[in-house]
């Protein structure tokens, strides 16, 4: 090799270097402009409302006059106080603890329903993912005339035993009729299930099935175990969800503000006396401080939830992508 030839090594890399730092900064730049839009949203819809939540929940802001000023901690400290935040977030507790494992379930059942291997069960999956489609204030007001104590459907099929009619948006019987609301939209479960169903290797359950296992023993031995991400999912998602129910319980009063104290009580959960401090009593300040209260409260939840089912949730996961 001459001198001459030894000199133009150096330039022959960098040239072979220039194309892949060039294609490294476009592949960077698609990145960042097909997620900008997505970005963008979430600190302007997500980010910046969170800090102005926080902000007025520092402070005595009602929404519309100007005398209003900045207390620190003084609605964290009354809210701790409150017996009405306590026997809210009871019941909202309550709530989720019934709705969300019944919600699952009967998720989990029609998923194992519709994955059978039966004609027309694509038009089963339709017509069982029908509900979900519709909009809470549908649902909500769908329920309301379906159980109005004088004219509801429901108190209709009674009275033809001859049993008399049931005030069933009214206490004791209001908080079933919100579990029926949450059930209704089985069909979302309905479809992650399902889709946790299938991706089950049919080599296992047919192993099982020649071990001599039965179809419970199968379901429980080996399909629970290889669904449990799915149900974890599921659980958290849940969660979060019934603390946040809001529609049905709004649209169970007689009107939108007013009606707030016309709520029974077993309905009046935390996100209704949100809704009630912010907008019959104009609190604004206290009722941002009860949402930062919730979003604390449903992180330390999921942490707890992900800490009891660290040695009990399964991943199947590729031999081959763990070298």
């Amino acid at each position: 090799m001459t001198v001459s030839q030894i000199g133009r090594i150096p330039s022959v890399a960098r040239t072979v270097d220039r194309p892949r730092s060039s294609m490294t900064a476009r592949r960077h730049r698609a990145f960042y402009m097909f997620t900008a839009p997505w970005i963008i949203g979430f600190l302007l819809l997500t980010i910046v409302p969170m800090g102005f939540a926080l902000w007025l929940s520092l402070t005595t802001f009602d929404g519309l006059s100007p005398r209003w000023r900045f207390i620190g901690l003084a609605n964290y400290r009354e809210l701790l106080s409150d017996p009405v935040t306590w026997d809210v977030l009871g019941r909202t507790g309550l709530f989720a603890v019934a709705s969300v494992p019944l919600s699952i379930i009967a998720g989990l059942a029609l998923a194992v329903l519709v994955n059978r291997p039966v004609r027309a069960r694509g038009l089963f999956r339709t017509l069982l993912y029908l509900p979900a489609v519709v909009p809470p204030v549908g649902v909500g007001i769908a329920f309301k005339q379906l159980f109005d104590t004088n004219s509801g459907a429901a108190n209709g099929v009674l009275n033809l035993f001859g049993i008399d009619a049931i005030g069933w948006l009214a206490d004791p019987y209001a908080r079933y009729v919100i579990l029926m609301t949450v059930l209704w939209g089985a069909g979302n479960i309905m479809i992650i299930s399902l889709a946790g169903l299938q991706d089950i290797p049919r080599e296992l359950v047919e192993a099982a099935r020649i071990d001599g296992a039965s179809a419970w023993r199968t379901f429980r031995s080996v399909t629970v175990p290889l669904l449990s991400p799915v149900l974890l999912f599921q659980t958290v998602t849940g969660v979060i969800a019934s603390v946040q129910t809001i529609m049905p319980l709004l649209l169970s009063a007689d009107a939108t503000t007013a009606g707030v104290t016309s709520i029974p009580q077993s309905n009046y959960m935390y996100m209704m006396h949100v809704f009630a401090q912010y907008f019959a009593l104009g609190r604004y300040g206290y009722a941002s401080a009860l949402l930062w209260v919730l979003f604390v409260l449903i992180l330390i939840v999921t942490g707890l939830i992900f800490k009891a089912t660290s040695g009990v949730v399964f991943y199947n996961v590729d031999p081959e992508a763990k070298k």
